[in-house]
C-alpha cells in the first residue's frame, strides 16, 4: 500500500467498517457531550460542573489504565469494541431519564470514563494491525480528519437540536447512534484473536506500563501527547460558559481547524518536515488562547480557536515517533497509553479551568490553561527535537 494513498486505505479490508464504526461513536460523544453540559449547566449555572459534565469521565481513565489496560492486547477486539459501544449507548440513555440528581450523573459518569480507558487501546492497536507499518500514520490521519468532521456537524446539529429540543432527546440521540457502532463492529468486522497471549490482569498492566515508562524518550513523548493538549481542552471545555449561546459555534469551529492540521500533517507535509513540526504546532495549539485575556467577541473568539486547533495536528507526529519506539506486540498498550493518559489529562484539565472559572472568569482561566499548555511546551522541547534514530537504539535495548 503506498503511505500516501487515501484510496488504498479504504481498498484495505476491515479498515472501512472501522472507520464507519468509530465515525457514529464519535458523532454520539459529540451530540452527546454537548446535550449533557448544557443540561448540567442549566441545572447548576455552574461552569466548573458543565466542564467537569463534559469532560469529566476522562478523569476515570487513569485509574481505569492502570487497571484494566493490559486488555487492548489480551482481548479479542470486535467483541471488546461491540461490548463497549453497547454500554455507552445503555449510559447515555440513562443519563437522559428525567429527574435524575447531578450527583447520579456523575457516577455514571466515572463509571463510563472507567470502562472507556480501554477503548482507545484496542481500536488504535486493531488498526495498527490492519494497516501495514507505513499505513499507520496516514490512517490515523483519516481518523482524525473524521473526528473533525463528526465534531464539526455533531456540533452544529446538536446545537441546533439542543436549542429547538431539550438537552434529553439529544441525550437519546446519542444513544442511538452508539446502538449504531456496536452494530457496525459486529456486523463488519471478522473475529480476530488478541495480539498478545496471557489473561488481562491489573498485575499485566502494571509490568507493560512500567516498561513502557521506561525508556526516557517514550516518557518525553508520552507527556507531549498528554499534557499540552490536555491544558488546551481544559479552555475548550469553558465554553459552554464562555459563550452559552453560541458554544456549538465555538466548538464546530476548534474542530474546523483540528480537520485542517489533520490533513496538513497527514497528507501534504512530507515525512522529512513533518518530523521537524512536532513543538512549533504544540505552540500554536496554545498561543490563540492568550488572546481571551481581552474577553474577545464570539467571532473573533471562533477564529482564534480555529486557528488554536489546527496545532491538534502535533499529535500525528508524536504517536508516529511513538510507534517507532514501541515494540510491534505493545502497540495497542501503547497506543492505549496515549489514549487513556491524554483522556485523564483533558478531565484535569477541564476540573482546574472549571474551578479556575469558577473563582475568576472563564475567559481569566483560558488565557492561563494556554499559558501553562505554552510552558510545558518548552520544558519538553529539547526532548522532542532529538533524532528519532538515537531514539531507536534505546528501544532496541528497553
Amino acid at each position: 500500500m503506498r503511505s500516501n494513498s487515501y484510496q488504498a486505505l479504504f481498498r484495505t479490508p476491515e479498515f472501512t467498517p472501522l472507520f464507519l464504526a468509530s465515525s457514529a461513536q464519535i458523532a454520539a460523544q459529540t451530540v452527546g457531550g454537548l446535550a449533557l453540559g448544557t443540561l448540567v449547566y442549566r441545572a447548576t449555572d455552574s461552569p466548573l460542573l458543565s466542564a467537569v459534565s463534559m469532560f469529566g469521565p476522562s478523569l476515570a481513565q487513569v485509574l481505569g489504565a492502570s487497571l484494566f489496560l493490559s486488555g487492548a492486547d489480551r482481548l479479542p477486539p470486535r467483541a471488546t469494541l461491540t461490548g463497549l459501544s453497547t454500554v455507552f449507548a445503555a449510559v447515555s440513555a440513562l443519563l437522559a431519564v428525567p429527574g435524575l440528581p447531578i450527583w447520579a450523573v456523575f457516577v455514571i459518569l466515572l463509571a463510563q470514563g472507567l470502562i472507556a480507558s480501554l477503548g482507545g487501546g484496542v481500536r488504535w492497536g486493531l488498526l495498527n494491525e490492519i494497516l501495514t507499518k507505513d499505513g499507520y500514520l496516514p490512517g490515523r490521519s483519516v481518523f482524525n480528519m473524521m473526528n473533525g468532521i463528526m465534531q464539526i456537524a455533531g456540533y452544529a446539529t446538536g446545537g441546533v437540536l439542543v436549542a429547538a429540543l431539550s438537552p434529553r432527546p439529544v441525550l437519546l440521540l446519542s444513544a442511538a447512534l452508539y446502538a449504531l457502532a456496536a452494530a457496525g463492529v459486529r456486523l463488519g468486522l471478522t473475529p480476530r484473536p488478541p495480539r498478545a497471549s496471557g489473561r488481562p490482569s491489573v498485575a499485566a498492566t502494571w509490568r507493560t506500563n512500567a516498561l513502557l515508562w521506561s525508556s526516557r524518550p517514550r516518557r518525553t513523548v508520552l507527556l507531549a501527547l498528554w499534557i499540552p493538549n490536555g491544558l488546551v481542552v481544559g479552555c475548550e471545555s469553558l465554553y459552554v460558559s464562555y459563550a452559552p449561546e453560541s458554544a456549538g459555534t465555538l466548538f464546530a469551529c476548534a474542530a474546523l481547524g483540528m480537520l485542517a492540521g489533520d490533513v496538513a500533517v497527514g497528507r501534504l507535509i512530507p515525512p522529512a518536515r513533518r518530523a521537524r513540526l512536532g513543538v512549533p504546532l504544540l505552540v500554536l495549539l496554545a498561543s490563540p488562547y492568550l488572546l481571551f485575556v481581552l474577553g474577545p467577541p464570539v467571532p473573533l473568539a471562533a477564529v482564534a480557536v480555529a486557528l488554536a486547533s489546527v496545532g491538534f495536528g502535533a499529535s500525528l507526529v508524536q504517536q508516529e515517533r511513538l510507534m517507532v519506539l514501541t515494540p510491534d506486540e505493545l502497540s495497542g498498550h501503547a497506543l492505549g497509553l496515549h489514549s487513556a493518559g491524554m483522556l485523564t489529562l483533558q478531565g484535569v484539565s477541564a476540573t482546574l479551568a472549571g474551578a479556575g472559572a469558577q473563582l475568576t472568569s472563564p475567559a481569566t482561566a483560558m488565557t492561563a490553561m494556554a499559558a501553562a499548555s505554552l510552558a510545558v511546551t518548552g520544558w519538553l522541547a529539547r526532548g522532542l527535537r532529538a533524532p528519532v534514530t538515537e531514539e531507536s537504539e534505546e528501544r532496541a535495548l528497553s
